[in-house]
């Protein structure tokens, strides 16, 4: 065993127990692990893992993730059946659909005519993935991508299953993905929140988002995401009011803190630290925040491989651009949240710019991560809620079908972080069910959450008397999608 690697296993595998026991449990000891690690004496072990150390070595430090709300066509975009063209019209057998719930949309047709792309497909890459017309950009980068074509879900509707996707659950107050990551791992730079949240809207049907789904739930509320705005602040109430400067500043917050010490002090609240806390970070974000989100230094390549659309702020290729630089700067968790693929009618008119939208940014902040030496530890993931049903939702054109939701099986790609490049799972040729190696949202998650160094069954928060997870009480990892 090499020593980097010995210092290595000592770093992950080290906890409370292990630090007491070294230094012998006296009150030097002590007191020196208090200076090293604030919050080793604060929370029960049981209770959190939010020292900063992952459980066991990570494959990826950080996540970008590109949320396509609405639902995306897989059978238009990345799951190729020429079945469906050659049956064009004819009625989705019955044994296939096999008594499906379906959406109230749809609930009161007789007839499933099956309603094949009128997209062309071509093979990419060295695994063959089948990718449209309407991805160029990204069939360029598919050797760098995991399409994951058998992932499913039980919520048929957007609220639930836009929750359901974000949160591990289809009801509200429970934390997101990016506050759980907060809350175990921490974040990379003190200067800049570990989650962050960026909102783009394209032409096509759009489903709304909402603060739900980057909140901290039951968790302390340091955790839930920074949403950032297209307008003159990227965060609201963030800069100083005009007559203000930073001087004064300074000695408002140390005045508010010592008010709110005092508080914490006769009430013991931890929301009050945690308030104190979060006036510290919007202090030093006024001059973090600027710097990153000032896309205009960036050279004339960048702005190329993203597109010119990155430099119209809040669009997706704007979002892309900033996603990779906050990601650069130690944010753990970036959300971005890209809305307008509710394809119920007129699908081939509003796929097509939608995936104007996406595709080239998408690719783009692939390459620039891994141009950058960056890919390997930042963990890409490109997808929506579920997906869209083979049959035609009303009256069938080939020119203008609209598609219904569909959670049984639906496609998502992952990049970088430790992700296996290829092509996982199967559907049937209907591309109605699952064939081959499904994957359930928990799978999903227990499988990032593992890419990240955390084991989805310890990285837990008890909350009203139970220890709550992001994957509840199911998922599992996935190895086929780790490389």
């Amino acid at each position: 065993m090499t020593m980097e690697k010995e210092l290595l296993d000592r770093h992950l595998h080290f906890n409370r127990r292990r630090f007491l026991k070294g230094l012998g449990f006296g009150i030097g000891g002590i007191a020196l692990g208090s200076l090293l690690i604030p919050d080793l004496f604060g929370k029960h072990e049981e209770e959190t893992a939010a020292l900063g150390l992952p459980h066991f070595a990570p494959k990826a430090k950080r996540i970008i993730y590109l949320f396509q709300n609405g639902a995306p066509s897989q059978l238009d975009l990345f799951d190729y059946k020429p079945l469906l063209n050659k049956m064009q019209g004819e009625d989705l057998p019955a044994s296939i659909r096999n008594g499906q719930r379906l959406t109230g949309m749809t609930a009161n047709q007789t007839k499933f005519p099956l309603a094949g792309s009128v997209f062309q497909f071509g093979q990419y890459g060295q695994a063959r993935a089948w990718i449209s017309e309407l991805m160029p950009y990204t069939a360029k980068a598919a050797d760098d991508l995991c399409f994951v074509k058998s992932m499913y879900t039980e919520a048929i509707n957007h609220d639930p299953a836009l929750t359901f996707m974000q949160t591990g659950a289809q009801q509200g107050n429970r934390p997101s993905m990016g506050a759980w990551l907060s809350y175990g791992l921490g974040s990379e730079n003190k200067n800049l929140p570990a989650f962050c949240v960026l909102l783009s809207k394209g032409k096509g049907n759009g489903q709304g988002v909402y603060s739900k789904l980057w909140s901290n739930g039951f968790l302390d509320s340091i955790h839930q995401g920074v949403q950032f705005s297209n307008g003159e602040n990227p965060v609201l109430y963030l800069a100083d009011p005009d007559g203000m400067d930073r001087a004064s500043r300074r000695k408002m917050l140390d005045e508010v803190a010592a008010l709110n010490a005092d508080s914490y002090k006769e009430f013991g609240d931890p929301e009050i630290n945690t308030k104190i806390q979060q006036y510290e970070m919007a202090y030093r974000m006024q001059t973090a925040v600027p710097e990153i989100t000032d896309l205009s230094k960036e050279p004339e390549d960048i702005i190329k491989l993203y597109g010119p659309e990155c430099l119209v702020p809040g669009s997706f290729a704007a979002n892309c651009l900033l996603a990779r630089k906050l990601s650069e700067s130690g944010v753990r968790f970036v959300q971005l949240y890209h809305q307008g693929w509710d394809g119920h009618n007129n699908l081939p008119g509003e796929i097509k710019g939608q995936c104007k939208d996406v595709d080239q940014a998408s690719a783009a902040l692939v390459q620039d991560l891994k141009q950058r030496g960056l890919l390997d530890e930042t963990l890409v993931i490109w997808g929506g809620e579920f997906g869209r049903t083979n049959y035609c939702q009303g009256k069938l054109s080939v020119e203008n079908y609209g598609r219904d939701h569909h959670p049984r099986c639906f496609t998502i790609w992952m990049a970088g972080g430790g992700i296996r490049p290829g092509v996982y799972g199967e559907t049937d040729d209907f591309g109605y069910n699952i064939a081959r190696d499904p994957v359930h949202v928990h799978d999903f998650h227990a499988t990032v959450l593992h890419l990240m160094g955390l084991d989805h069954e310890k990285l837990t928060f008890k909350h009203q008397g139970r220890r709550y997870r992001l994957t509840d009480v199911a998922g599992k990892v996935i190895d086929g999608l780790i490389a």
